[in-house]
Parts: C-alpha cells; structure tokens; sequence
C-alpha cells in the first residue's frame, strides 16, 4: 500500500481519494496498484455499499499518467512498457468498470489522459462545475492506453471521440455533460456532497440487485441485443430465492417500504 491513496469511510459509502496534489495525482504505478487493493477490500466488506473516487486539492482529479516513471518503461523495451503500461492501467479500468458495487467518480478538477480514462470506466461520474477533460495522449506521441480507445466511442460516438483523441483539444465540465461522459455538473463546494448523496441513493436498494443492474448493463453493452438479454435474464435469475427479491416484492403487496438486508 502507498499513501497516495486514502481511503474514508462514512456508514455505508467508502470514499477514496489519489493523494498527490503536488503532482496533480498523477497516476505513478504504486499508486494505481494502491487503487486495486483499496478496491479489493472495499469489494469484500459487505457492509460498503457504494465509492467514490476523487483527487486531493483544488486543481485536479488526475492529470493521467506519470509520464516521469513511464519514460523508464520506455527505455527498457516493448516488453516492458506494455507490461508495466498499459496493461497496467488497463486493469485498473477493467476493475472500476466492472466492480460489483457503483463507483462514482467526483471530478474536482482536471481529468486528463488516464484521469478521463477513469471517468470513462466508471458507471457514474459528478463534475465540478470548473472541471476540463482532455484526451492529451497524441500530444506524446502514444493514443489513449488505458481504454480510452474502446470505452470513449461506445460512451459519446465514434466521431466525437475522435475528435477528442486526435486533437487533444481540453473541453469543460458542461460539454462532457452534453456528450455523455458524466452525469451531472455541480458547484465544487457540492460536489462531495452530491456524490454522497447519490451513493446513498443507491445504498437503499439490495446490493445484489445494484450488483445485478450494474453487471447486465456493462456486460450487455459489448455483445448482441440476444446475447445482452440473456444476460440480464441471468443476473434476474441469480436473484431468485434471495432474501431481499422475496422482501422487495412482499414490501411492494403490503405497501410499506422495503428492508433491504443483502441477502
């Protein structure tokens, strides 16, 4: 573990937070491997029912990747680079695309390279109203390398996704609204606040059913319609019998509200 990264928690929501201001929370590989076993921990602690992630200080999220400690991934080789790259920050996206619990992404400030690349991966994301995002990777001569190639034109559309990766061109909290990339922009003195209440939205209902949802949707979205409704049909299935399907439906038929216990 590193102290890049800290790790709140609040009741039902764990907050994380990459804390390398002086850097603009580059992303260096300790501290993405930081970020894959807070996850990791988070995802056994059953009584942890949504994350946040966001950057320490005022002026960024992440500026992406720490271009510092790749140049030495360079210099070794291919082999290497690609190992301890992309590959690397590609598991990291994986991981926050398809865990079991919502993570929302609290973008407080610049989002670039990698840092937008997290945006992308997660299911949710809150901008500040004083948030930019650039897709800033051709500018060193590499494309996007951890997704940002596949998910930012399944989120936004081929062609404004290439606009955004062949340019290099920074865009505001506003428009990536308007292309889809986040859901909502608020004032930055709100934004924790409204991320936490969004996590606690979702923390109401029974965790295998945000499991469920969460699962179908990415999952589905890389498939065929066929293929996608099977598996929305399969994660409906794995729900029968539990605890919390039979306490939604008697909650429902006697018109109260439901207590959900993760079961």
């Amino acid at each position: 573990m590193t102290d890049t990264i800290r790790t709140e928690r609040d009741g039902v929501l764990a907050t994380l937070t990459i804390d390398r201001p002086h850097r603009l929370n580059a992303l260096d590989y300790a501290t993405i491997d930081a970020l894959l076993v807070a996850l990791d921990a988070i995802e056994r602690d059953d009584a942890i029912r949504a994350v946040i992630l966001t950057g320490a200080g005022t002026r960024a999220f992440s500026a992406g990747a720490d271009i510092h400690e790749f140049a030495g991934s360079i210099a070794a080789g291919p082999a290497v680079a690609v190992r301890e790259f992309p590959r690397r920050g590609q598991r990291l996206t994986a991981r926050i695309e398809s865990f079991p619990k919502p993570v929302i992404v609290a973008v407080n400030g610049l989002a670039y390279g990698g840092g937008c690349e997290v945006t992308e991966a997660a299911p949710l994301a809150i901008a500040c109203d004083e948030a930019t995002f650039c897709k800033a990777e051709i500018k060193l001569g590499l494309p996007p390398t951890f997704g940002g190639t596949q998910r930012l034109p399944r989120l936004i559309g081929r062609k404004r996704a290439m606009e955004a990766i062949l340019t290099a061109a920074p865009f505001g909290a506003q428009r990536a609204l308007e292309l889809g990339l986040i859901n909502r922009v608020v004032p930055r003195a709100a934004l924790l606040d409204e991320a936490r209440s969004l996590g606690h939205a979702i923390a109401a209902f029974a965790p295998r059913a945000v499991s469920a949802c969460l699962a179908a949707v990415t999952r589905g979205l890389n498939v065929t319609i066929d293929e996608g409704l099977a598996i929305e049909a399969a994660e409906f299935a794995s729900l029968v019998g539990s605890a919390d399907l039979a306490e939604g439906v008697a909650a429902f038929r006697e018109g109260r509200a439901p207590r959900f216990v993760g079961r």
